[in-house]
């Protein structure tokens, strides 16, 4: 297939097979998915799952390559349904069709309509058929009209469909050398971003002026990363979604949007880049905070205790350390210091914002090779000003490596 050839779409609504590769040759990343789909069916069937309707646009990402961008918010679901012994079958908007079968490997793609009588609703039920067998779905995400749809068409799931993440789960909690290679070039993209942040900052500055600054930035830095040819010519290298930010007192307010307010001289500003620093799917945690020209004694005591607590979670992280024992390094040095906080030190990091393990207390899973997290230092003196650092990290055979790189310590910029 060549590079301007798409796959056809049938006028019974289904998707022409494709002749074995996506658009100009499969990439390592597609092939991938590709196997991860077969290690998830084979999971499937140990667990006695019939079939699988996965509903969360990260899980399909994970297994089929792919995403779409009409959500459910906008009545418009995509499914990927997975048996043990069959090939997958993905059920996506009409209108999405094209772009979706060109992105993804599966070679069954059933579109729907908004009205009529090949409405998802339709869709859904022909490809599961009447007698599906014992289904399981993400129920942690399940969409309710999904979740309806299930109690009237199929009342027999009332009593319990089974749950898929878990299953799903366990497999994405470690990553594959071509997962990290992705997530790294995600880590440079947010170190341009975090570069222009602190370039941008100055007495009398805007705070979205520095958020711009960090878009424009980090687009043109993912865009060198990209080409215009088979898989990648489909993912965007616009960095997007509200830049959280926060200067001066606000910077208790953890997650506050850049707004039209002026920095000063002595002000703490603060950049998380947990909702932006993203690349082909995947998402880091990033977090810094600067002073304009100067840093008081008391805001230095407090950002230093975030980088110490930080430095202590992150020098506990290895192979057989269980993930609330990297929280407690870090709570202890917020004892030490005088503060307390009600954070979680990490979260498990890749196609989802939020995935297993969690650093925090009562969480015993085990840290192995090859997990990623966001490791982040934090502190909040409500109404005064805040201390923040983040990273992202995978954890190696001797301990961990960072994923994200910059100057980590109290950083005066302007």
């Amino acid at each position: 297939m060549s590079e301007t050839e798409y796959p056809a779409l049938r006028r019974d609504g289904t998707i022409a097979a494709k002749s074995g590769k996506c658009q100009t040759g499969e990439t390592k990343l597609l092939d991938e998915a590709r196997k991860r789909t077969t290690e998830f069916q084979a999971r499937l069937r140990d667990a006695g799952i019939d079939v699988a309707v996965m509903t969360d646009e990260a899980s399909i990402a994970y297994l089929a390559g792919f995403w779409g961008y009409l959500s459910v918010e906008f009545g418009r679901p995509t499914f990927l349904v997975v048996r043990p012994d069959a090939e997958p079958v993905v059920i996506t908007p009409a209108m999405e069709s094209e772009m979706v079968a060109a992105m993804t490997w599966v070679s069954a793609v059933e579109t729907w309509e908004d009205a009529g009588e090949n409405r998802w609703e339709q869709v859904l039920g022909r490809v599961l058929g009447e007698t599906p067998g014992r289904i399981a779905v993400e129920r942690h995400v399940l969409p309710a009209i999904v979740r309806n749809w299930f109690d009237d068409q199929l009342p027999d799931t009332r009593s319990g469909l089974g749950d898929a993440a878990p299953i799903l789960g366990a497999m994405r909690m470690i990553k594959s050398p071509g997962e990290i290679a992705v997530m790294r070039q995600a880590g440079q993209i947010a170190g341009a971003m975090m570069q222009a942040a602190e370039g941008a900052l100055g007495e009398g500055v805007p705070e979205y002026e520095a958020a711009l600054a960090v878009i424009e930035a980090g687009t043109r830095a993912a865009a060198g990363f990209l080409t215009s040819r088979g898989w990648e010519a489909f993912i965007s290298p616009m960095i997007h979604n509200l830049q959280i930010m926060q200067s001066g007192r606000d910077t208790s307010m953890v997650h506050r949007r850049a707004s039209v307010k002026k920095l000063a001289i002595g002000d703490p500003v603060y950049f998380c880049f947990c909702n932006m620093a993203q690349f082909k799917g995947y998402k880091l945690g990033f977090d810094r905070m600067f002073f304009v020209h100067e840093v008081s004694d008391r805001a230095a005591r407090v950002q230093q205790a975030a980088v110490d607590a930080q430095a202590a979670a992150i020098g506990a992280i290895r192979p057989g350390v269980m993930a609330q024992d990297v929280a407690a390094a870090a709570d202890a040095v917020y004892a030490e210091r005088g503060f307390a906080t009600g954070y979680r030190t990490g979260r498990s990091i890749g196609m989802s914002y939020l995935e297993a393990p969690e650093l925090k207390a009562g969480d015993t899973t085990i840290l192995q090779p090859g997990m990623t997290f966001a490791v982040d230092g934090g502190i909040s003196l409500d109404g005064a000003l805040g201390g923040r650092i983040g990273d992202s990290v995978v954890v190696t055979d001797a301990g961990c490596a960072f994923l994200t790189e910059y100057e980590r310590g109290i950083l005066v910029a302007g």
